[in-house]
């Protein structure tokens, strides 16, 4: 997968969202063929650490569909330990634009990190931006863990990247990327998430293959469906 394991990341790109039943997941490999090719990490279980206020400020703000939103979220490729690779990120999104500022640190550093001690990687343009979202929102702490199964795809010599997250799972206890990858299901048994990724514009075979398969565009975030259907169960 083309995950940007290096230290420090910045990325600026448009990013589209689908909802895939099982017989579109189906046409849409089938007909990328030719077109797109699966990364060298093949299917990978990935795990995002959603930071909140206690009132989850973050989420609510993100469900009103703002011009401009941001989260912040730890993200482990597979079960991380104490000394393990993670990754902090913080993603903003103005005007359908995705902004994302990204560094490799471990567990024990974030948490130290967010009980306000030093910064998070040695200093710069983004350990600022970093630094100051927290102290901003004041109170972060893990609200909610989403984990899924994830195949990326990219179009050689090309922007262009595509990703399938299958089984898209959640859970708000036991809030700690060193457990499990376990969870509720976010969406019906067999359904996964497509996600378009580029920094132009769509190309035109892929927006054909789109519309031959019934696939549209569509607003979804999986830590805010983890949200709704939280309050859902507190509201029964």
């Amino acid at each position: 997968m083309a995950n940007d394991t290096g230290p420090v990341v910045v990325m600026k790109r448009r990013e589209m969202k689908y909802l895939l039943d099982p017989r579109q997941k189906a046409f849409l490999l089938e007909r990328l063929r030719g077109h797109m090719e699966a990364d060298q990490y093949g299917l990978t279980s990935i795990a995002s650490l959603y930071y909140d206020t206690p009132d989850y400020r973050l989420i609510r703000t993100s469900l009103d569909k703002p011009a401009f939103k941001e989260k912040i979220r730890l993200r482990s490729y597979g079960l991380a330990t104490d000394d393990s690779p993670v990754f902090l990120e913080l993603k903003r999104k103005a005007d359908k634009i995705v902004y994302k500022r990204r560094v490799q640190t471990t567990v024990p550093l974030v948490k130290k990190f967010f009980d306000g001690e030093g910064d998070i990687c040695g200093g710069g343009q983004i350990n600022h931006e970093i630094t100051y979202f927290r102290d901003f929102y004041r109170d972060l702490a893990p609200a909610c863990l989403i984990i899924y199964d994830r195949t990326a795809y990219f179009e050689p010599g090309t922007d262009l990247r595509l990703t399938i997250d299958e089984a898209p799972r959640y859970r708000m206890q036991d809030l700690d990327l060193k457990t499990s990858m376990d969870g509720i299901l976010l969406l019906p048994e067999g359904w996964s998430i497509l996600e378009i990724k580029v920094q132009q514009a769509m190309p035109l075979w892929l927006a054909k293959i789109l519309s031959e398969g019934k696939i549209y565009l569509t607003s979804f975030s999986k830590y805010g469906e983890a949200y709704r259907q939280q309050m859902l169960k507190h509201a029964m």
